[in-house]
């Protein structure tokens, strides 16, 4: 089901495409994720997001995108069995080693929401923390989350296109200037479409903690499809950055 906002939401996106020359010469490809920036710590600071899902005291939590399921274990207790989806392998690995330290039950499914979403069994509360700016198909990731949740959906995204802080060193390195949407309230636009009711609370948190500046530049290196000759002048790039909170979106709605 295509939606005239969702429409647009593919359009924006696509325009923060990489272009095929660039990506044809990365030495890394840019869309893997690190495992070591996903962890979950012993301590989860609550935040809105964990707030609204738990005020529905789920039983069960399926976490979308879900990385090492910090948005699953923030909910757990009253959560006593959480399902992971991720199409990153070494992900879910690290999810499962959660659960098991946390001594939780788990269950997890690799591959990309909503193409696995026949194989997967629906949950109190489905969360999405982070995933809809790499997400095209919207309207189907929308409505089958909508479908497999039978008390709540809390998503989380930034305000702004995650990569937006990343533009100077676009900018700077292949003279790419990139745009400035979508952003986080035209899913809210795309729901009002689909016919679900949501609401949305914008809000502010630290930002992201790297302590080591290599991993940092590292990162940021393998996004821009560089190699790491490119590592120290990044660095010094970076290090010249004023480092703001993360504002942020919880949008969400009841079954």
């Amino acid at each position: 089901m295509n939606t005239l906002a969702g429409n647009k939401w593919r359009e924006d996106l696509d325009n923060w495409g990489i272009p095929e020359v660039i990506l044809k010469q990365a030495p890394t490809n840019p869309w893997i994720h690190p495992v070591d920036l996903f962890l979950v710590p012993n301590e989860i600071v609550e935040t809105f997001s964990h707030t609204k899902a738990r005020e529905v005291n789920p039983e069960t939590v399926l976490d979308i995108g879900c990385g090492g399921g910090i948005a699953a274990f923030a909910l757990v207790p009253p959560a006593t069995k959480v399902f992971g989806i991720d199409h990153q392998p070494e992900m879910l690995v690290q999810f499962d080693k959660e659960a098991k330290r946390r001594n939780v039950d788990s269950e997890t499914h690799e591959g990309f929401w909503p193409e696995i979403s026949g194989k997967v069994s629906k949950a109190d509360v489905v969360v999405s923390h982070h995933v809809l700016f790499n997400v095209k198909n919207i309207e189907e990731f929308l409505l089958a989350c909508d479908s497999h949740a039978a008390k709540r959906v809390v998503v989380e995204i930034p305000e702004r296109h995650p990569q937006s802080d990343s533009n100077f060193l676009w900018e700077h390195f292949w003279g790419l200037e990139r745009p400035n949407s979508p952003k986080a309230n035209d899913i809210l636009d795309i729901l009002k479409e689909l016919g679900i009711a949501a609401e949305v609370q914008y809000w502010e948190s630290k930002p992201r903690e790297i302590s080591d500046n290599n991993k940092t530049a590292e990162y940021a290196r393998i996004r821009l499809c560089l190699d790491s000759s490119k590592d120290e002048e990044i660095k010094k790039m970076l290090e010249g950055q004023e480092i703001a909170p993360r504002k942020l979106a919880t949008i969400w709605w009841n079954k």
